[in-house]
């Protein structure tokens, strides 16, 4: 199941679908199939623009996002425990990176330090486990670097450096929420993560506060040069579909 969602969520892929009808494009054009060749190419290059253009992408992740609208951590319910899911902190590589890259999922560890220096959670579970392509410490534990330097303290942290996937995630932090008889989280992920990462935790029986963070879709007003293509607009419109063939996959 696993293969087969990274499969089809890569042909659905803006780029993905885009190279495969180029490819199929090219095969058709070799057979002196001129006409299906040039369909096939045209689709391709419709396919590409229309999820690169702003207005396409941010309407595509609002869809998703507005579930889970942005709070200031001091309005969010509390919990023993918050969970922050890893995908926005990359491990140190020595010598050529020394520390761990934040990227733009990185909100999800500040606000996640917010919600404790606002009293909202007693202790902080790190989630996310080690990247097999480069190898070296887990995500929990470059989370746990950035969010010592946020004034958490090592004796609020717990950290769960197993898991893979958000399935993962979930079944691996119930069992350890068990040993703490916590049944009730503050759940903390990117607004874009959180109606799959939630529907996992919940399926595993934990009682889930949203805490969602990192929204992307935040100039929804129309403007004309949305219809001018950019690189970071592919980019999300690729995220949204991943998490619409996560949501179907139920990972």
């Amino acid at each position: 199941m696993f293969l087969l969602e990274k499969t089809v969520a890569l042909l659905l892929a803006p780029l993905g679908m885009g190279l495969l009808l180029g490819a199929l494009a090219l095969g058709a054009a070799g057979l002196r199939w001129r006409r299906t060749g040039f369909f096939l190419g045209w689709v391709a290059l419709v396919w590409v623009y229309v999820w690169s253009t702003p207005w396409v992408s941010t309407l595509a992740r609002t869809t998703i996002e507005s579930a889970h609208p942005a709070k200031l951590a001091a309005e969010v319910d509390a919990a023993p425990v918050a969970i922050v899911l890893g995908g926005g902190v990359l491990a140190p590589v020595p010598p050529v990176r020394l520390t761990p890259d934040l990227r733009k999922a990185a909100d999800r560890v500040w606000y996640a330090a917010q919600l404790y220096h606002a009293g909202r959670v007693e202790r902080i579970l790190l989630a996310g486990g080690v990247d097999s392509r480069i190898g070296g410490i887990s995500e929990a534990a470059s989370m746990r670097l950035f969010i010592r330097d946020l004034g958490v303290p090592d004796a609020a942290l717990i950290l769960e450096s197993g898991s893979a996937n958000t399935r993962e995630n979930a079944i691996r932090v119930v069992e350890m929420l068990k040993e703490l008889q916590v049944g009730r989280v503050l759940l903390v992920t990117s607004a874009l993560h959180m109606p799959r990462a939630k529907r996992q935790f919940e399926g595993q029986g934990l009682e889930v506060i949203p805490a969602a963070t990192d929204h992307e879709a935040v100039d929804t007003a129309w403007d004309i040069r949305k219809l001018l293509p950019d690189a970071d607009s592919l980019d999300g419109s690729g995220s949204a579909i991943k998490e619409w063939v996560g949501l179907w996959a139920g990972r």
